[in-house]
């Protein structure tokens, strides 16, 4: 007999990068199971106008992830405005991609920033809520891209590979704790951030609600693997069976080897300029003020040598 679905009427969802997408369509999907729902982006006005559009009670407050401090006052507001946090949806990523060795640095550390360190950030946070209360969902936003590695997009995948391997072992530390972690890993979705890349065989787009349905699924039922679409769950096991030089051949038969490596630039020009805005507005920023560096105590005075006598001859 199958398990009876979890409601999440009055739950209380945080939601990082909601203000577009997949958070978009999450935060729409989870208002329309009853849930209570914050919205949190960098771009404070698109996450009011998005909470004001969608109606239901959201509320959009500003978020930097990478900033610690940033993502506490988030949490602690929503909080405050909206009671207990329940679920926390670390769904803020950038995928700048090109050439691994055209890569600048800057653009390579804001990925890591965004991608992984505030998705650390955020659960740390988050399970200092939680594991008093014993009870709470963390549901962290990889890709298929954690799963397989892309041609020309090298620290992107690095990133996504990071949060799957963050979620296992949070999914073990936290056994029997009461708190639920849940990592959602789709292929290319029809996003912004998903534009102009080219077609795999077998997996077309898919769309936001796609992603927004699987995540409220995950959430009622506790599972902790999400794919999307679901037939992706059989090719990774397949894969994960398969010898090395079979599973490249596969790869490239499929396409995969140049979903991220042969771009439409022009589809995504828009996106492009974005990351380079962020990517040079984060290299821009004053590096955090040096800690004071405590005076060295004096050496320990040390007597005179005795003046050297002449050898007698």
């Amino acid at each position: 007999m199958a398990k009876p679905l979890r409601s999440l009427a009055g739950q209380v969802v945080a939601i990082t990068g909601g203000g577009r997408g997949i958070g978009r369509a999450t935060a729409a999907a989870l208002l329309a199971h009853g849930a209570r729902v914050a919205i949190g982006d960098i771009e404070s006005e698109l996450a009011e106008r998005t909470a004001r559009e969608l109606g239901g009670g959201a509320i959009g407050l500003p978020l930097d992830v990478t900033d610690r401090a940033s993502f506490a006052a988030f949490l602690d507001q929503v909080e405050d405005r909206l009671g207990p946090l329940e679920v926390l949806i670390n769904n803020a990523g950038i995928m700048p991609i090109g050439p691994f060795v055209e890569e600048t640095d800057a653009c390579a550390d804001r990925m890591i920033d965004i991608n992984l360190r505030g998705l650390i950030y955020g659960s740390k946070l988050a399970l200092e809520r939680f594991l008093p209360r014993q009870r709470g969902h963390l549901v962290q936003i990889a890709s298929a891209a954690g799963k397989f590695g892309f041609s020309g997009g090298a620290t992107y995948c690095a990133t996504k590979h990071a949060v799957v391997g963050l979620s296992e072992s949070l999914r073990q530390e936290l056994r029997g704790t009461g708190i639920g972690v849940s990592v959602v890993m789709p292929t290319v979705v029809n996003t912004e951030l998903g534009s102009g890349l080219v077609m795999t065989r077998g997996f077309k787009p898919v769309e936001p609600d796609d992603v927004a349905n699987a995540i409220v699924e995950a959430l009622q039922t506790g599972r902790f693997e999400v794919y999307v679409p679901k037939s992706l769950t059989g090719m990774v096991r397949f894969v994960a069976l398969t010898p090395r030089s079979a599973a490249e051949a596969i790869s490239r038969w499929i396409r995969g080897d140049q979903v991220l490596a042969r771009p439409d630039h022009v589809a995504r020009a828009a996106y492009e300029a974005r990351m380079e805005e962020t990517i040079a507005r984060a290299a821009k920023e004053p590096p955090a003020p040096a800690l004071p560096v405590e005076p060295a105590a004096p050496a320990a005075e040390q007597p005179a040598p005795e003046p050297q006598k002449a050898p007698v001859s």
